[in-house]
């Protein structure tokens, strides 16, 4: 009564942190996106790196720029999401106001010494480009260019703001890059900007529209890939129907009859296949803690990204700096005691007695694994003096979630699900001795049943994969997460039958090692996703440079990791609903 008790104590603290989480959303950002005639605009200076190599980025003075006379700044605060994705905003120091125009006028000079020379050269060399904000609005210009025919290179000294605005919101921002400068040693380049005001028809709702690309996400090939991919479900609801409606039918068919056949002719063989292993498919799995703990994670991972993509849809998070992220980390945060109950539970059901140390390799088991990939890069972008570095306070803040939020709830999560649905319910006893696997043809091995498991399900999604590689590897904003939705939705689907397909030829050579195999079936998806990533690396990309193949490769494994525990907890499910539904209707002896 206790546990029970102090579970539902801490639910109601969990469900008061969503109520104030959800109101401070509703009530909005500090800055209200409202100006006044003549009202300061900040314009920030965000990172500049190479074209290439999206995530290789600097803080936009590490090139030997200059800021404008303008020091103190006071209204900007920056979040979670925004740190740990390397976004460094500086105040670029240029005096702007609402609706008022400027001229042509120089903000800053710089004297080229023979440092400063290089970086510049350095940088046009690379294809260096920088961002910049104005109203949360992105802006991205290019730092020089190099003329091949007389090999010399320049630099870009004018910026010109064209700004439209609709009543007293921005709602457009362009720049143009004006008056290059040959660069040489020992010449004083002098900076300038202006400022163009202009009333527009833009409403502010649809000011973000202009930065998407409806032409490359909404192509026909687009809409091609997902009726293959519903085609392909139902193709798969099919087989697996035909399978449990004729297969099995003539399964069960064939037990009943054998009541009328002697003991004789049974112990000659006359049961075969699924039936044999009644006594032993519902053991408990090997490595039960690890196997719980991973299961218990890949409904939690499931569980936010059906969220996340629902608010996104709802509430267009890819707009606003860091949203996405910090709305991801908080949703994961909060609904921990996902994670605690079915893993608990299953642990529990599992004969599992050492439960702490289950909940605890349960609650750390994804953020570890993130943790220590992102400190292995964080420690190459600190080596390269990268904005991708993560500053110490933010880690502080990521392993408070993680100790203070995420395994307090993994804890009450774990009292729940071991009290709640802890009990063992199968419909076969276990045998004290396990039965001997008989040898079965090499196609039956779970091996091989693991590596043809995910084919089918990568090959629902790997268009869409191309499409969200594209939107975070190269320069595209995602935003139809309607189609990622259904996207998932079908993979979840066509997860399932195939793993239900795998563990009945499994269960019918008279392996009852269905457990991991059925998990690991569908976990392969995440395999093929991860080989596909090293082909869109050398023929769709031209990264280059440690830290940003490191970045690509090491966040890659990540999502490769966690769509295989997802893919591969969705199919466990699958398979342990169609393991207890024929185990449960046939006639055990």
């Amino acid at each position: 009564m206790n546990t029970k008790r102090f579970a539902m104590d801490y639910l109601k603290a969990f469900v008061s942190l969503l109520v104030i989480h959800l109101t401070c959303l509703v009530n909005g950002d500090e800055h209200n996106h409202l100006y006044k005639s003549n009202e300061e605009v900040v314009l920030w200076m965000n990172t500049v790196g190479p074209y290439h190599n999206r995530q290789e980025t600097y803080t936009y003075f590490s090139l030997p720029f200059c800021a404008g006379p303008k020091d103190s700044i006071s209204h900007y605060h920056e979040t979670l999401g925004e740190a740990l994705q390397g976004v460094e905003l500086i105040h670029s120091g240029l005096e702007m106001h609402f609706k008022e125009d400027i001229s042509k006028v120089p903000f800053c000079q710089v004297n080229l010494d023979e440092n400063k020379l290089k970086a510049f050269i350095y940088a046009v060399r690379n294809h260096y480009w920088y961002q910049m904000y104005i109203d949360d609005l992105p802006i991205w210009g290019i730092v020089g260019e190099l003329d091949e025919t007389n090999n010399k290179y320049y630099i870009w000294t004018h910026k010109k703001f064209d700004i439209g605005y609709n009543d007293h919101h921005i709602v457009d921002v362009n720049l143009t890059s004006e008056a290059k400068v040959e660069l040489k040693v020992d010449t004083n380049i002098e900076f300038t900007y202006e400022m163009n005001w202009k009333s527009s028809p833009i409403t502010y709702k649809d000011r973000f529209n202009k930065y998407l690309d409806p032409k490359f996400f909404q192509h026909r090939i687009h809409w091609f890939s997902i009726f293959n991919s519903f085609m392909m479900v139902i193709f798969l609801v099919g087989l697996v129907s035909m399978i449990l409606l004729r297969t099995v039918r003539k399964d069960y068919a064939r037990y009943s009859q054998d009541e009328e056949v002697d003991a004789m002719d049974k112990d000659l063989g006359d049961e075969y296949g699924w039936k044999q292993v009644h006594g032993d498919v519902f053991r408990p799995a090997s490595y039960p803690m690890l196997f719980s703990a991973i299961i218990g994670c890949g409904h939690h991972i499931t569980l936010v990204t059906l969220v996340v993509i629902t608010f996104t849809i709802i509430g267009d998070l890819y707009t606003e700096r860091g949203s996405l992220l910090g709305t991801s980390i908080f949703v994961y945060a909060v609904t921990s005691p996902v994670n605690g109950y079915f893993g608990g539970a299953l642990y529990a059901k599992m004969g599992g007695r050492i439960w702490i140390r289950q909940m605890l390799l349960s609650a750390f088991l994804l953020p570890s694994l993130v943790c220590g990939m992102a400190f292995l890069i964080n420690f190459i972008a600190i080596y390269y003096h990268a904005s991708r570095a993560i500053p110490f306070g933010s880690m502080v803040a990521v392993a408070c979630i993680c100790v203070f939020v995420i395994l307090p709830l993994t804890l009450v999560g774990t009292l729940l699900g071991r009290n709640l649905s802890g009990q063992p319910d199968y419909p076969c006893r276990v045998n004290a001795v396990p039965r001997p696997i008989p040898e079965k043809k090499w196609f039956m091995e779970p091996l091989i049943i693991t590596m043809l498991g995910g084919i089918l399900p990568f090959g629902s999604i790997f268009i869409e994969m191309y499409f969200i590689f594209t939107s975070f590897w190269a320069y595209k904003i995602y935003y139809v997460y309607g189609f990622m939705l259904l996207v998932v939705l079908i993979l979840m689907v066509v997860t399932v039958c195939v793993t239900i397909v795998c563990t009945y030829f499994l269960l019918n050579a008279e392996d009852y090692r269905w457990q991991w195999t059925s998990f690991a079936a569908a976990a392969s998806t995440a395999f093929y996703v991860y080989l596909y990533s090293f082909y869109y690396f050398m023929f769709k990309t031209k990264m280059y440079g440690l830290f940003q193949t490191a970045f690509y490769f090491g966040y890659m494994a990540l999502f490769s990791i966690a769509l295989g525990i997802m893919c591969g907890t969705v199919g466990y499910i699958g398979a342990h609903a169609f393991v207890r539904k024929i185990y449960t209707t046939v006639k055990i002896d």
